[in-house]
Order: structure tokens, then sequence, then C-alpha cells
């Protein structure tokens, strides 16, 4: 017998009454909150799509599309980092609002960072901007590519001393309790 997933009124009360009696009413407010952001930037990915496939489409129509043009290559390219931007945010959100602890990663904070300063670096008008900027902007960058690779460090290097601490967690698929343990 397969459960059906429809929508239903009942079923939604169960799970915020649930969320509720499990982590308190704060915990349901965290959860509207990310389905109403999860909803708004899905609005916001689908119209930066259509936005994006337009823009290519009427240039390649009028085959005016030249990859190698500047201002052509922000444009495209500017775009579809703001895609993935906002995918990315998404994605992060979704997985948040599915987690247990609801909780959004610093590591992937970081990556949006990461990816938004690339997006300005691919924007970039170089010759609009002074140096002290850009230097700021690269200094930022390095920044937060050495924080994340720390961090991604401090993360192997956890689970490399669980891993010796703990070498029996892998004969139970890291779920059971030592054999000997009482």
């Amino acid at each position: 017998m397969t459960r059906s997933r429809k929508f239903s009124l009942e079923a939604l009360t169960a799970g915020i009454e649930k969320i509720a009696r499990k982590r308190g009413a704060y915990a349901v407010f965290e959860k509207a909150v990310a389905y109403a952001l999860d909803l708004v930037i899905s609005a916001i990915v689908v119209v930066a799509l259509y936005r994006l496939v337009d823009d290519v489409a009427s240039l390649l129509l009028r085959q005016a599309f030249d990859p190698l043009n500047h201002e052509m290559f922000q444009t495209v390219f500017g775009g579809i980092m703001t895609l993935l931007i906002a995918m990315e945010f998404k994605h992060s959100i979704s997985t948040a609002d599915r987690s247990l602890h609801n909780v959004i990663h610093v590591k992937t904070v970081l990556l949006v960072s990461i990816l938004a300063l690339a997006r300005k670096f691919i924007v970039l008008e170089v010759n609009s901007m002074d140096a002290a900027k850009i230097a700021a902007l690269s200094l930022g960058l390095v920044s937060l590519g050495g924080v994340y690779w720390l961090m991604r460090e401090r993360d192997s290097w956890d689970a490399e001393l669980e891993k010796e601490e703990k070498p029996w967690r892998s004969l139970f698929g890291g779920r059971g309790r030592r054999p000997n343990a009482p």
C-alpha cells in the first residue's frame, strides 16, 4: 500500500502541531519563513531564467551574439551567475528547512558569497572602477576562499579524528554502539 503525497489541510495541520510540540512555536515560525522564502526565490529564479533565455534567443535571432564581445559576455554570464547564486541560495534554504536543526550552514553562506563576488568580477567594468575598489573586492574574495578552505580542512580533520577515535563505528554503519560498551 502506497501513501499518496497529495496536499491536505489535515496533513499540514498535523505537521505544524508535531513541529510545535517537538521544538516550539518559534520552529513553526522558522518553517513558515523558510517556505515563504522558498516560494519567493523560486519565482525569482523562474523570472530570471525566462529573461536570460529571452535575451540570448533575441541575440541569436538577430545574429548579434558574439561571445568575444565584452559587454555581451558580461550580460550573458552575469545572468547565468545570478541564476546560479539564486539556485544555491534556494537550495541552502530548502536544505535547512528539511534538516533537523533548521540551520543554514556557514559553508553554504560562504559559497554563495564567493559566487556573488565571482559574478561581480564577471560584470565588472574595469575602466570605470578605481584600483582600490578592485583590490578590496579581490581581498574579500581571497579571504572568503581562505575561510572556506579552513572550514573544509577542519571538517575533514574532524572526520579523520572521529574515524581514528571510534573505529568500531564503521562496523555498524556509523550508527551502532561499541560492541563491548555497557
